[in-house]
Parts: C-alpha cells; sequence; structure tokens
C-alpha cells in the first residue's frame, strides 16, 4: 500500500500546479433565489442544481441559465477578462432512454478568434472529479478549491479552459449527468451518459442568447482521463445521436477505453476509491447487476460506497488511497476476479468498451508512457482499433520520466501535452488537415 505521506504531496502538488485558490466551504456556489436545496460534505448546492419535475423534450435544449462569477476574472475595456461565464441547465438522454437534466457552463471569450471563420467552439469534457455534487466543474469554475466538511474538490481543468479563452475559443462545460444535479447519482465512466452530456452541450450553448457561436462555428471536444473517455465517446456517438453537431477535432487524453483493464488497475493505487464511484454509476445504470453485487459486496464495501458516493477526488485520494477491493468482498475476491467470474459484469463491461465504432471527424488520442493509473497500452489500443476503422488518428504517446507514483504519473502527460493539444485542436478550426500517423502506429510505445 502507497504511504498516505506521498498520496498527500501527490495531491498537493496537482492542485498546486493546476493553479487552485482556496475559499472558504460556506461560499461554495451562489444559491439561486437566495437559497440552497441541499448540503454536500459541507457544501451548500444552490437551488439551481435542482432540477425541475419535467424537461424539454428535445436534447441539448436550455432548461435555465444564469451568471456565473469566475474565480479569476479582471476588469478589461469591452468586458471581464478573459470573458463572461453563463451557469447551465440542459436537457441530455441517458443511457437508458430516459430524460435527464445536465449543469455546466459557457464561457464567452473577451478575446477576438484570429484564426478566420467564425468563433469555434470547444467542449470540455471534465476529469475524474468524484461523485459529490459539490464536485461539479462548473462549481469548480468559481470556487477552484472548495473545503468542506471532510470534501476537497479542486477545479483542475480551469487550466484549460483558460487557455482557450485567452485564444477566442468559446468553451462550454459539461457537469455530466448526476454530477451537479440533486436528483440522481453520477453515472462515472458510464460512456453512453458521457458522451451524450457533452453532445448536448454543445447545442445548449449554441441555445444561449449569450453566446457568440452560431452552428456554423466549428466544434472541438477536450478532455483528459474520464474526460477523454467522454471526448472518445462522444466522437464515435455524434453520427447517429447528434449529426447536427459536426466535429472538427476530438482530444481524447488518457482515454479509459476497456474498463476492465482500468478497473484492475487502479486496485489499490491512489485512486482506488474511483472503483466506488464505478460500481455506483454502474448499479444506477443496470438494475440486474444489483443482485450481483448483493452477493459479493460486504458490510465494509457497502459502507465504502455510501461514503465516496458524497466525496470529490481529494477526499478519495485520502480516504481510500491504496486501498484493495479485496477488503470489500464476502469471498476475499478482487472486484476484477468477480468480474471474470460473473458474465453479467464482463458484459456490462464490454457494452462499455471504447473502440468498436469509428469517431467521426479526425481524432488526437494521448497517452503518457508511464501511466498505470489508467494504462498506457489500453489507450494505445483504442488508437489502434480506429486506425483500424479507417480513421483519421493523430496518436501520440507522452514521453515523461516515472516518477514514482501513479497519481502523478497519470497528470503529468496532461499538463506536458496540453499546450500541443490545444494547438492541434486549434489547427483544426483553422482549416489546417491533420496529419494520421496509422501507418507509423506499430512503430511507436
Amino acid at each position: 500500500m502507497p504511504p498516505r505521506p506521498r498520496m498527500l504531496a501527490a495531491a498537493v502538488a496537482a492542485a498546486l500546479a493546476l493553479g487552485a485558490q482556496a475559499v472558504p466551504a460556506a461560499a461554495a456556489g451562489t444559491p439561486a433565489a437566495g437559497s440552497a436545496t441541499e448540503t454536500s460534505r459541507g457544501v451548500e448546492i444552490p437551488a439551481f442544481y435542482t432540477p425541475p419535475a419535467e424537461l424539454p423534450g428535445a436534447d441539448g435544449t436550455l432548461v435555465r441559465s444564469e451568471p456565473l462569477p469566475l474565480a479569476l476574472s479582471l476588469p478589461g475595456l469591452d468586458g471581464p477578462l478573459p470573458g463572461r461565464a453563463t451557469r447551465l441547465m440542459y436537457k441530455s438522454t441517458d443511457a437508458n432512454g430516459e430524460p435527464v437534466a445536465v449543469t455546466g457552463a459557457y464561457l464567452e471569450p473577451a478575446a477576438k478568434w484570429r484564426g478566420g471563420g467564425p468563433r469555434p467552439l470547444v467542449a470540455v469534457a471534465p476529469g475524474t472529479m468524484g461523485q459529490g455534487d459539490q464536485c461539479a466543474a462548473s462549481m469548480g469554475l468559481e470556487h477552484p478549491l472548495q473545503l468542506g466538511s471532510g470534501t476537497v474538490s479542486v477545479g483542475y481543468e480551469n487550466l484549460a479552459v483558460y487557455r482557450l479563452l485567452l485564444r477566442g475559443v468559446a468553451v462550454v462545460v459539461t457537469d455530466y449527468a448526476g454530477l451537479g444535479t440533486t436528483d440522481r447519482l453520477h453515472t462515472y465512466v458510464n460512456r453512453v451518459d458521457e458522451a451524450h452530456a457533452v453532445l448536448d452541450a454543445v447545442r445548449a450553448a449554441r441555445g444561449l442568447d449569450a453566446a457568440s457561436v452560431t452552428p456554423e462555428s466549428p466544434v472541438g471536444l477536450y478532455g483528459y482521463s474520464q474526460g477523454g473517455g467522454a471526448t472518445a465517446a462522444a466522437a464515435e456517438l455524434q453520427p447517429s445521436y447528434a449529426p447536427d453537431v459536426p466535429l472538427a477535432g476530438t482530444y481524447a487524453g488518457a482515454p479509459p477505453a476497456d474498463l476492465t483493464e482500468v478497473t484492475e488497475a487502479i486496485d489499490g493505487s491512489e485512486l482506488a476509491g474511483a472503483l466506488g464511484w464505478s460500481l455506483n454509476g454502474f448499479l444506477q445504470t443496470e438494475p440486474e447487476l444489483r443482485p450481483v453485487a448483493d452477493r459479493y459486496i460486504n458490510q465494509a464495501g457497502r459502507e465504502a460506497l455510501e461514503d465516496l458516493s458524497t466525496m470529490c477526488i481529494g477526499d478519495a485520494l485520502f480516504g481510500y488511497g491504496g486501498d484493495e477491493s479485496t477488503g470489500w468482498t464476502t469471498t476475499g475476491q478482487s472486484i476484477s476476479d468477480i468480474v471474470r467470474a460473473e458474465p453479467v459484469l464482463r458484459d456490462f463491461l464490454a457494452e462499455q468498451r471504447i473502440g468498436a465504432l469509428r469517431p467521426a471527424g479526425p481524432v488526437r488520442v494521448a497517452t503518457g508512457v508511464a501511466d498505470s493509473l489508467v494504462p498506457h497500452g489500453q489507450a494505445r489500443q483504442l488508437a489502434v482499433d480506429w486506425c483500424a476503422e479507417d480513421a483519421e488518428v493523430s496518436y501520440v504517446p507522452v514521453r515523461v520520466p516515472n516518477l514514482g507514483s501513479g497519481l502523478l504519473n497519470h497528470v503529468t502527460p496532461l499538463l506536458a501535452d496540453q499546450g500541443n493539444a490545444l494547438d492541434w485542436l486549434t489547427d483544426r478550426f483553422s482549416g489546417k488537415p491533420a496529419d494520421s500517423n496509422c501507418g507509423d502506429l506499430p512503430d511507436r510505445p
């Protein structure tokens, strides 16, 4: 088991590297109409995040919006810098075909787009935030570091958002289904729920009166880790689910494309708590998995799942980092062993596999060669699978030194490659053709 001090140092280093700023928990969110609907680990969830009883029929339709104060904002001649933010709630459809309310944020840049043509729009799919409503990325734009009673939430995606705004690119950020919204649990790494939330965020941004983007604006997708899986799945499902949202380019960094491999990799790691988020989300999506869970999950496991359901990534690092799932089961087997033994679990995870469909538009798959948390091999395999589908794939193995921590080996490539990833997307918006390197992929690690 990795020592807790090392995990603490890794988490703090990651937060500092991403420019987090501390705020008291009592200041979390700006309650709509001066009220909050619930408190999650000491953080008040604004009433804005409670969905109405009925939702619009069309996917991507705005349910409500309100101004969103940015933590980093400076006065400018033509308005605040780097731009104005709007909190969003919009309608989407989940993996079971049911309507779901999703929240997020749209950011209108102050900078002009100088690449020619209409201002582009990037949908940012956040990396792992957690499962508590206070972890939502839209709240992180207002409070980059939230500290509550037993919670630590870091808005680390803000760095990519601000870098895009400075380029004159509009941004829409999704919170995903159930993260922020108080009516259901976040379905962590569910490829359909996440893909739909990403694509419908684009539709919602187009419907916002304050937005300068139009249906003619080129659209790009940006995501790393959980976000990389979400954008990869969105690129695959766009032709069937959102043909009105053509994609100029998709960046999928460290995508968890094969959850069977990822499940085994994170067990016992600093991010072992993500196993609980996955199980909680899977049980909400597929009730047929409940009897299997009841048979295998012991009292300690049930308590862990309940505890994790309101945790953010910082909480899970401190509370469950290094834990083995064998302590959660009645048989002493690991979750991966149980998956191998139970066909219903194997089939469910197989349905979550990304790579069986040809993605729309050019894609850039990046993965750290030393990444063992979201294993490099399965991310590379996604590029191989897409190349076999004759997709336009730019595969990038990110070479950084092994830092002796699974968490740091996973986070460091995000920072090391982010500028190149944003350059790649910007080139797509400017009409430059993407170069596929499927031909020499076998020679790349």
